[in-house]
């Protein structure tokens, strides 16, 4: 299936019944008085992350989504039935905007989590809640409210732990084949990945994460350039990100240093609290090196590009070097969740370590 996931679309609660104006009409009882029923509520609509769906591809079709209205109150002190709720299935880790407003109406991070995001009308009143002592047959009565409408923007934002950040063809989806059971298309042509692939990265029986492989990134990406655009958003959720860098290029033709460059630059044009983000580098390819050169290019490019960060170096496709790198991010992880836990009896927002 086409992996989608962003839509727009049309949500209209229900409008509320209208309230009626009746008497009660009896053979012995003449002056029976007023017993105009309510109108019904109208039905609302509701927002539900479920973990069976993984893309929002149905919204792309379905664009306008309606709820029940009220039925309309009866005579006899009979109130219309409220209008049927209308649920709304997404995937994990979807976003609900409002187009008009930019508001964010909801973020559904877990499975289950439900949210409002379009109230129903309330039904009318009918006449019997107008007699009184001197207003003893009211004709008086009131429609229902009309329910909201809004226009919304659902954005999938995929959950993963570990973001996969590089330019096209810097080995990020050997390097997912290699630490995970995920499967991604491999190939010597630019932009191999068109979407996100989640892999499970198992360190042991009971230890785990999820890493996310991003398309590549060009330069201009931040304006529109190229895939990384599109899915920049994915990188949000994530707690590090490893920068995949193609060390084994470094001549006049193709210039690491300057690719590497030219991607942090992108990242911080696209999002300052993502260029905040725990960040570590990994050279990829260093099996296209001498053995005798490894060290010295590592150290080379450490150097011009100015890194003071964690550093690894790696060949996603013998796999060397990888086991090292999984073990060190799931430390890191584990390490942010426990720091996580101990600071919120306290009440206080725990600063995750940069890891840089």
């Amino acid at each position: 299936m086409k992996f989608i996931d962003e839509a727009k679309i049309q949500v209209h609660a229900g409008d509320g019944g209208n309230g009626v104006a009746s008497f009660r009409r009896e053979k012995y009882i003449p002056f029976g008085g007023p017993n105009g029923g309510d109108g019904g509520r109208g039905g609302s609509i509701y927002v539900v992350a479920d973990r069976n769906i993984n893309t929002l591809v149905d919204y792309r079709f379905a664009r306008t989504h309606r709820a029940e209205r009220g039925e309309n109150g009866q005579g006899s002190d009979c109130y219309g039935k409220g209008g049927e709720d209308l649920v709304l299935r997404v995937p994990v880790g979807t976003v609900i905007t409002d187009l008009n407003t930019s508001e964010i109406l909801a973020d559904l991070a877990r499975d289950g989590e439900k949210s409002l995001i379009a109230k129903g009308g309330k039904g009318g009143l009918g006449n019997l809640h107008f007699k009184s002592s001197t207003n003893r047959a009211p004709r008086q009565f009131t429609h229902g409210e009309p329910g909201e409408e809004r226009e919304l923007k659902l954005e999938l934002k995929v959950l993963a732990d570990v973001g996969l950040l590089g330019m096209p063809n810097a080995g990020k989806s050997t390097f997912i084949r290699a630490v995970s059971a995920a499967r991604p298309k491999v190939a010597d042509y630019p932009f191999t990945t068109l979407h996100p692939n989640l892999g499970v990265v198992r360190v042991d029986h009971d230890r785990s994460f999820v890493i996310a492989d991003i398309p590549g990134l060009i330069e201009g990406a931040a304006e529109g350039a190229g895939l990384g655009h599109q899915f920049l958003r994915h990188l949000a959720r994530t707690s590090v990100l490893l920068h995949l860098v193609d060390i084994a290029p470094f001549d006049e033709a193709t210039d690491p240093v300057a690719e590497a460059r030219a991607i942090v630059a992108e990242l911080k044009k696209y999002d300052e609290s993502l260029y905040q983000k725990p960040r570590w580098l990994v050279l990829n390819k260093m099996d296209m090196l001498p053995e005798d050169e490894r060290d010295q290019r590592r150290r080379q490019f450490i150097e011009e590009f100015g890194w003071e960060g964690r550093c690894f170096i790696i060949s996603a496709l013998s796999g060397e070097g990888c086991k090292e790198v999984t073990y060190a991010i799931m430390e890191f992880l584990e390490q942010n969740r426990e720091a996580v836990q101990n600071t919120e009896p306290q009440g206080q927002d725990a600063e995750p370590d940069s890891g840089q």
